[in-house]
């Protein structure tokens, strides 16, 4: 794969290709130029020798060569527990029913359409794009290469073991009987898509991507362009027990990249395989012994594990966050560090975190026409981090409300002032140095309109988000006295948007999210510190989108 500068034009690409073709003549070689990207990146795919590595290197416009390597498919019904609301009953099973607004495009094997748990829901594209198997014909039985996405397929819309009920699935082949395929394949179909995109635009758009392959420079600067254009891409972190850092496309920071969690929701070991790990893993969800549509027949089911079964979860949720750190900032007093979101997602929540101690608190703020989570440094503080809890919330509605500090009076507030928005997040930031016990806001659950509180002096902001059956709700947990860590989780079926501590708790070096869970981390106050009646606070505010059900008989009251 030769790929050229981020501004090269079509033409240039092409007189690229044909230059690289006439000059390898000349030398006595043949070249093929298998397929030419416009679409997503510019560049192309050729067959070539090796000893043309250098002459292509020289060609105007080129930014870098990649060898086409392997991608694999990554699976080797509690499931549903973990992602809904708790039921009313013991006995009784409600499967979710959203999704209904959300287009997912597969690509994996081939799927088994006519099973009855997808039948009607998917829809099978004429792309098609896979390396030869490796000779053998028990792989290439039909119900053997349907296997993995019909599977799939199930997991995010199947009628009965489906995350989305109603979402509509396109389906894309890239990998083979084996469950293998090539970067290159993977490229071309992200092209596909991109192209469909642009010629009939749709809603809410998520790309599943349940394979790995090693690390790509080319898949993750494809997965870069796609994110940048709206669409959602849920990746498998990978199989392989190691870090996902190394891998690709679950180390492209615009994806989604999703570990596997077991029923006793630790993360799932596969022999000497397990899922893999590490800071380009954004959240886990389950990936164990998940029951979904077999393609033995068109009534059977079946079970596999694996990140491609828990990326599958996260493709038809209708509400998941991930935690997006910053760059460290300079030790400097008026240093700043700033998290960002993708282009799809709704910054919800704004936290700091400084080893030191010494910051100045967050802040949310518009740059470049999108929200941003701002940190502030602090005088004698060795740099802070800025921590965005990044979410996909469709047709949200979300603004933020800041109130100054109130000075003479005994706290900040500031509200959420719009009828139906709801509080997801607060943040605050002064600018008085030795703040005495920097305070965090909290969302107040007594009365209307929700609200966020914080000390006299600081500057106070909530995140106020309006969107269909959005709900959201308060945890709190609590230590007596200092803490070194202080934790507090959602519960299964809701959402962790916002982190922080009380107002008046101990000194903390931050708050920041771990996959469901609000950190808080405390500060080492000395023997001259604080008395042993202060708590250490976390909390926690989380959300949730209500069943289709329970939204309608709210309206009907």
């Amino acid at each position: 794969m030769v790929v050229l500068k981020e501004e090269t034009h079509r033409s240039q690409t092409e007189r690229t290709a044909r230059r690289l073709q006439a000059q390898a003549a000349r030398r006595g070689y043949l070249t093929k130029i298998l397929h030419v990207f416009h679409d997503l990146l510019p560049g192309f795919l050729v067959k070539m020798s090796r000893d043309l590595l250098e002459l292509a290197l020289t060609l105007p416009h080129v930014q870098y060569i990649e060898e086409d390597s392997f991608v694999f498919a990554q699976s080797i019904p509690w499931n549903l527990e973990r992602i809904l609301p708790a039921r009313r009953q013991a006995d009784e099973h409600h499967a979710p029913t959203g999704g209904g607004l959300v287009e997912v495009y597969l690509l994996d094997t081939s799927i088994q359409s006519g099973h009855r748990e997808i039948e009607g829901r998917v829809v099978v594209t004429d792309f098609e794009n896979v390396p030869e198997e490796d000779g053998t014909r028990f792989h290439r039985q039909a119900n053997k290469c349907d296997s993995h996405g019909t599977h799939l397929a199930g997991v995010v819309s199947g009628r009965d073991a489906g995350v989305a009920k109603g979402a509509s699935l396109r389906s894309l082949r890239v990998l083979n009987c084996q469950g293998k395929g090539v970067v290159s394949s993977t490229l071309t179909g992200l092209e596909f898509i991109r192209k469909s995109q642009l010629a009939q635009p749709a809603g809410r758009l998520v790309v599943l991507l349940p394979l790995a392959g090693g690390y790509s420079p080319a898949l993750n600067a494809a997965c870069q362009h796609l994110a940048g254009t709206g669409a959602v891409l849920v990746a498998a972190a990978g199989n392989f027990r190691d870090d996902a850092c190394l891998y690709s496309p679950a180390s492209a920071p615009e994806v989604i990249t999703v570990g596997a969690t077991n029923a006793q929701d630790q993360p799932v070991t596969l022999g000497v395989l397990g899922t893999n790990f590490g800071r380009c893993v954004d959240l886990f969800a389950p990936g164990d012994d998940i029951i979904g549509a077999s393609s033995d027949c068109s009534t059977c089911f079946t079970s596999q594990s694996g990140t491609s079964q828990a990326a599958a979860h996260v493709a038809g949720g209708r509400l998941f966050c991930r935690t997006v750190w910053s760059a460290h900032s300079g030790p400097t007093r008026m240093a700043t560090a700033e998290a960002r979101c993708a282009a799809p997602e709704e910054l919800l929540g704004c936290s700091s975190f400084s080893r030191s101690g010494k910051r100045r608190g967050e802040r949310i703020e518009a740059r470049g026409g999108r929200r941003v989570c701002l940190a502030h440094n602090a005088f004698g503080g060795e740099g802070v981090y800025a921590v965005a809890r990044c979410c996909l919330l469709p047709r949200a509605n979300c603004r933020v409300h800041m109130a100054p500090p109130a000075g003479a009076g005994v706290q900040t507030q500031a509200r959420c002032p719009q009828r139906g928005h709801v509080l997801t997040g607060c943040s605050s930031h002064w600018e008085v140095e030795d703040l005495d016990t920097p305070k965090r806001p909290v969302l107040r659950p007594r009365g209307q309109p929700d609200q966020c509180v914080g000390h006299k002096e600081a500057s106070i902001h909530a995140s106020c988000c309006h969107a269909p059956g959005l709900e959201c709700k308060v945890r709190e947990h609590g230590i007596p006295g200092p803490a070194e860590k202080v934790t507090v989780a959602c519960e299964g079926g809701w959402t962790l948007t916002g982190c922080g501590t009380l107002p008046g708790a101990c000194p903390t070096l931050g708050a920041y999210a771990v996959d469901n869970t609000c950190v808080v981390r405390g500060r080492d106050i000395g023997a001259g510190g604080r008395t042993g009646e202060e708590a250490a606070v976390a909390v926690a505010i989380c959300c949730r989108s209500r069943p289709s059900g329970e939204q309608a008989s709210q309206e009907a009251q």
